[in-house]
């Protein structure tokens, strides 16, 4: 460990690119800033790009605090198949788009999807099951049926059709999955739903311009670089 870097308090929001899942982040980081704790504010899909806040040294305390803040999201369906997943990393099972399928159509169920709902977690997801993560039994074959929870979708925007491909602008509280937003329109609308694409734009008061990308994790990171503890 470098000396003075067990002393670094902040944030450092990366922009996390695809493949990397946010552990990997938090990995880089540690390492970047010689050993230094921290945490993240929010997990992201491997499959997903953009936000991930870090939280350095005394500023981990902050960590749950962050997470409750708006979450905002990119994001494009793919109406052509459900997947094992509910993103393109599953299998397939492939739907065929009926006639009936069009942007007019899309644009009056997305309303159903806005405010306080019922939203059933993905079986490959971290949620617990009988005190083992939910991935973990579903990659071991096992038939899970997860209970419905309530969150919270403050919006959705429609911002461009191209079936079976649609993109939308989500803006949400903590623990909504967008990838089973995807897979229930699809099922809404009578066709198939996965999630094609992710990326995080903001966490709360972190956007992405505010993001350094993974090439500045190959340098030293030091306090000049960390925003403020949130107060």
């Amino acid at each position: 460990m470098r000396k003075g870097h067990s002393d670094l308090c902040g944030l450092l929001v990366v922009d996390k690119p695809m493949g990397w899942s946010s552990m990997d982040v938090v990995r880089r980081v540690r390492r970047a800033a010689g050993g230094a704790k921290t945490g993240h504010a929010g997990t992201l899909d491997p499959l997903a790009t953009g936000v991930v806040v870090c939280c350095l040294g005394p500023a981990t305390k902050a960590v749950d605090r962050i997470m409750q803040g708006v979450k905002v999201y990119d994001a494009t369906a793919d109406l052509s198949a459900f997947t094992t997943t509910d993103d393109r990393e599953g299998e397939r099972t492939e739907v065929a788009l009926g006639k009936t399928i069009d942007r007019e159509a899309i644009a009056r169920a997305l309303p159903e999807f806005v405010g306080m709902i019922q939203q059933t977690p993905p079986a490959f997801s971290a949620v617990h099951v009988d005190g083992k993560r939910a991935y973990k039994l579903a990659r071991r074959g096992e038939t899970l049926e997860l209970a419905p929870r309530t969150v919270r979708v403050d919006g959705i925007d429609l911002i461009r059709v191209r079936l079976p491909l649609v993109d939308l602008h989500v803006t949400c509280g903590k623990g909504v999955y967008i990838r089973s937003l995807a897979r229930d329109l699809g099922k809404r609308l009578g066709t198939g739903g996965h999630l094609a694409a992710l990326r995080r734009t903001r966490v709360g008061d972190y956007d992405i311009a505010m993001a350094v990308d993974e090439r500045r994790l190959e340098t030293p990171i030091n306090q000049e670089d960390l925003l403020p503890t949130p107060a």
